[in-house]
């Protein structure tokens, strides 16, 4: 075992896993964590991992040597190598220092290995006075019915083809929110359904794809989605009809819940909030000044067999 769960289980504010993101709170033990470390040494996807239906390989690792494990205090630093490279620290802990001493370190590995970027994410409980960042929301499928909404609202193949030929545009407009790597997996079919709403012949709006696996504990989940409306055709309610559709898709193919990331004070912050999601904490990513030296050492690993 590498991790003591008596020292982790108290500072995990937010069902938070590194290399998995969010996870259900059923699903949040110490086997999480202790599969996310041997997957560091394979480099192979977990079977729950939600990047696994996108092929390819994993593009983020937990820099296991540098894992910091102690009773009021865990960091765990991983490596992304897209781009120009990433070195994330998830500081686990109540303690102020812990995010100095987290983003110290996470200056210091983006030195070692060359990386551009230094971050640190901090997860943050439900009760969190005034947060910013990401906030982490559930949708439970077993509390009720999600019917089908009413509304312009379609599986992109089922609309007319001179309409289906606007989700390029689309999609590369809305760039920023994933629509432009939905539509390239979509290409290549390595994705579910799209729901995608249109207006006047003209696709203004698209959630997917849309998919139900497993989870760590063997319970269905619906996957994340991207999910955008271009901005003119915003306030019209069409963003609610694609969730709801999206939500009514989930249910119907035997998802027992989802988990939801939205910016805090978003208008997919604001639409979860009204369609009463639980709100299980917040993920709070902050800029880390890179040290101007390598680490030598890998000497913060505390592995307790």
């Amino acid at each position: 075992m590498f991790f003591r769960w008596d020292w982790l289980r108290p500072v995990l504010t937010a069902p938070i896993v590194p290399t998995l993101g969010p996870v259900h709170p059923d699903a949040l033990t110490v086997d999480v964590f202790e599969d996310v470390m041997r997957a560091a040494v394979t480099g192979d996807f977990l079977p729950y991992d939600k990047d696994r239906r996108w092929g390819g390989e994993k593009n983020e690792t937990v820099l296991r040597g540098y894992v910091v494990h102690q009773p009021e205090q865990t960091l765990v630093p991983t490596l992304t190598r897209r781009g120009r490279g990433t070195v994330k620290v998830f500081a686990y802990g109540h303690h102020r220092r812990v995010v100095d001493e987290a983003a110290e370190l996470a200056a210091k590995l983006a030195a070692a290995h060359d990386a551009a970027n230094a971050r640190v994410v901090r997860p943050l409980g439900p009760e969190t006075a005034h947060p910013r960042g990401t906030r982490i929301q559930l949708k439970d499928f077993t509390t009720g019915p999600c019917p089908a909404p009413d509304g312009p609202v379609r599986p992109l193949p089922d609309w007319p083809a001179a309409v289906q030929e606007t989700f390029a545009p689309f999609a590369a407009a809305m760039a920023a929110d994933g629509l432009a790597f939905l539509h390239t997996q979509m290409q290549v079919g390595r994705c579910g359904p799209v729901l995608a709403v249109a207006v006047e012949d003209r696709i203004v709006g698209a959630i997917g794809s849309l998919e139900v696996r497993p989870d760590a504990i063997g319970r269905p989940q619906l996957m994340p989605q991207y999910f955008a409306v271009l901005p003119e055709a915003r306030g019209q309610g069409l963003g609610r009809v694609l969730w709801r559709a999206a939500m009514h898709w989930g249910q119907s193919y035997g998802a027992s819940y989802q988990l939801l990331q939205t910016e805090v004070g978003g208008p997919s912050d604001r639409l979860c909030q009204i369609e009463g999601l639980t709100s299980l904490g917040f993920s709070h990513t902050t800029q880390a000044q890179r040290a101007p030296r390598p680490l030598v050492t890998g000497g913060h690993c505390s592995d307790n067999n």
